[in-house]
């Protein structure tokens, strides 16, 4: 199998999010990517997951693709009762989607598995993705913090000497580490992030209720677009400034007969800052456990690149911006363009 018509599909499958990429190599040395991203909640409908696969593979081209690799955190949905049984669901779906093609899950030890092997040990696979992004991340930039902000969660990973030098493996772990925080720019409930917000001068505790998320402060900020406005609305509504004002004005209990739009920008402007303070502080956090851990750069991507640009430029750290190193399509979609990648790149080696 030359590598100069080697295509590998990478497959990124969240709990609200699947993500997948398709990079081939043509013989004259170029290198076609395509990127597609679908929003499937698989709490509402796992039994389509296959389906969705196969419908998003048939767009990429997978009848095709020589071999595809496959991260997740799908596994994590309270569908499952247990990690091991949603991995094995995920592992069954890409089975089932892609019956013909060689399928490789990356282990969080960093390395490909054969689909048969992986199902003797599934745990080994479960909440991979981040392994992808920081192998792929290192090859090209060996000593950096890597700050993936996306929809859901964020990663922060340092990499030095081209090692992934992180202390928790697991998603607890992580989260103990300050390594994975569970907010992102889309679906995060603000009332996760403050318990209390100002209005008029004074403070008004928050609502406990599912009213409003952080997508709803980005669109009424302008710092995203509807289009990016890629999970559900909480009211079902549109993704509009105004709905968005709406839905934000519940967070305390209002509408927008009593919240006019100075206060509702004003309100996202504070629940802008306090997200980024949450993000700044894990990365100190994590920051504060590395030699010199202030002068490695810090690589930012995901859809809230935004939000780690302005943390890094807030503690003085140098910015890599990999969106526009690599293009915005593949850092919004970074694990399963690193699965892609790492994939071809094992192939090409056994090869060789």
């Amino acid at each position: 199998m030359p590598l100069d018509s080697l295509k590998t599909i990478g497959w990124d499958i969240g709990g609200a999010n699947i993500k997948a990429v398709a990079l081939c190599r043509r013989k004259e040395g170029s290198v076609e990517r395509k990127v597609a991203v679908r929003p499937f909640e698989i709490w509402r409908e796992r039994k389509n997951l296959p389906a969705a696969l196969a419908e998003i593979g048939d767009a990429l081209g997978a009848p095709d693709t020589n071999a595809m690799a496959v991260t997740m955190t799908a596994e994590l949905s309270d569908t499952f009762l247990t990690k091991r049984e949603g991995v094995l669901f995920v592992f069954d779906a890409m089975a089932h989607a892609f019956p013909r093609t060689p399928i490789y899950p990356l282990s969080l030890a960093g390395d490909f598995v054969q689909l048969g092997e992986a199902r003797l040990r599934p745990l080994d696979f479960a909440a991979s993705n981040w392994v992808a992004s920081a192998l792929y991340v290192a090859i090209r930039h060996p000593t950096c913090i890597l700050l993936d902000v996306g929809s859901t969660t964020t990663d922060i990973i340092p990499i030095r000497d081209g090692r992934i030098v992180i202390r928790g493996i697991t998603d607890m772990e992580r989260m103990t580490s300050g390594e994975l925080v569970y907010s992102g720019i889309l679906r995060t409930n603000p009332n996760t992030i403050v318990g209390e917000v100002p209005i008029d001068g004074r403070m008004c505790r928050v609502a406990a209720e599912y009213f409003t998320v952080m997508a709803d402060v980005y669109l009424i900020l302008g710092l995203i677009s509807a289009e990016a406005y890629t999970c559900p609305t909480p009211d079902g509504r549109a993704r509009t400034p105004g709905a968005a004002r709406e839905r934000l004005a519940r967070l305390v209990c209002a509408d927008v007969e009593m919240l006019n739009e100075e206060q509702t920008l004003k309100l996202a402007r504070y629940l802008f800052e306090k997200q980024l303070n949450q993000l700044t502080d894990a990365l100190c956090k994590v920051l504060s456990g590395l030699e010199n851990g202030y002068q490695m750069p810090l690589a930012v991507a995901g859809a809230g690149t935004f939000l780690a640009v302005e943390g890094g430029r807030r503690l003085g750290i140098t910015i890599l911006d990999l969106g526009r190193e690599w293009g915005e399509d593949a850092v919004t979609a970074l694990p399963a363009t690193a699965a892609a990648y790492l994939l071809a790149q094992k192939i090409d080696r056994e090869d060789s």
